[in-house]
């Protein structure tokens, strides 16, 4: 790692002033290297306060990801791990649980090469246009099943990008978000089970968030980004508390935002199930998540995530 790398990281782990002595003890480095790593980061645009006698800091408007900024904005105890590039945070979460990883865990990633959605598809997860994450807790609480934690993952990037902008996201069945009538948000649930007593250890939630993103490859439609300026750090954080208090709450109180933010509720619908699609009116989301639907013929069921899509017919 860089002298710059590893100066931008301890002031990322910090809100105080730090002096240059002090990074120059923790990196093993000169005070002239710490000098010009300085220099380095703010002509690379960082914002940085320099003050005599008291050292340096990050100003609090850098849109900086990294662990140090993404854990000074976390409000509950977990382990947080930050890759410039990876597969799949999901693809890692799983290979930390059986490298013997039990805490919780937080893996955020500027970019992903093999980002994964639903249904065995690829998820466009380009570099530094947006945030992709996996939030991961060993049992889970309230978040007991996958429908339960998929839609707790929606939940908790509506109500974060409600906390930090004036966006008004929406929920698409099952856990697609949309603002302004376009996909801004991917979302896998995947549960790791005990294989003698088949008992769910662990669970992954990955969750992808377009922030800025403008072009996407032809296959992927209907997606768009927030276009909006958020703080990296805070809305991956942001997403992360707001999926600890779900996962530590009561379940009535997501199930309820849930259905509230939901944009298909008395729409016009196809549901496709095992390759047969049924034309149905969206009525209402139950207790655990389920979507209700009248049939042509009055009768009513309910569907649960999985292996089934759901589009307005126009």
């Amino acid at each position: 790692m860089s002298t710059r790398d590893e100066v931008l990281g301890y002031l990322s782990e910090t809100e105080d002033y730090i002096s240059g002595e002090k990074l120059a003890q923790k990196t093993g480095k000169s005070r002239a290297a710490i000098w010009k790593a300085i220099k380095a980061l703010q002509k690379d645009g960082i914002k940085i306060d320099a003050v005599t006698n008291r050292g340096y800091k990050l100003e609090k408007d850098n849109d900086i990801l990294s662990a140090g900024t993404i854990r000074a904005n976390v409000d509950f105890d977990t382990k947080v791990l930050f890759y410039d590039s990876i597969d799949s945070t999901n693809t890692q979460a799983k290979r930390l649980i059986n490298e013997g990883e039990t805490g919780n865990m937080l893996l955020v990633a500027k970019e992903q090469t093999a980002g994964r959605g639903r249904q065995g598809k690829s998820f466009y997860s380009p570099a530094d246009t947006g945030i992709y994450l996996s939030f991961v807790t060993h049992p889970m609480d309230s978040l007991q099943s996958a429908v339960t934690a998929t839609t707790a993952a929606a939940v908790a990037v509506c109500r974060a990008l409600e906390k930090l902008t004036d966006k008004k996201p929406k929920i698409k069945w099952v856990n697609d978000v949309y603002i302004d009538g376009k996909k801004i948000c991917g979302i896998l649930t995947e549960a790791v089970t005990d294989f003698e007593t088949q008992t769910v250890t662990s669970v992954i939630i990955g969750i992808g968030v377009n922030i800025t993103t403008q072009t996407f490859p032809d296959d992927v439609t209907n997606a768009g980004a927030i276009s909006c300026n958020v703080n990296r750090a805070a809305l991956a954080a942001a997403i992360a508390n707001q999926l600890n208090k779900i996962n530590t709450g009561r379940y009535e109180d997501f199930i309820s935002y849930y259905r509230s933010h939901s944009m298909i509720i008395g729409e016009k619908i196809n549901f496709i199930k095992n390759g047969e699609i049924t034309p149905a009116t969206a009525v209402a989301i139950d207790s655990r998540g389920g979507l209700e639907v009248e049939l042509a013929d009055g009768s009513r069921t309910v569907l649960r995530s999985g292996e089934i899509s759901i589009r307005k017919r126009q």
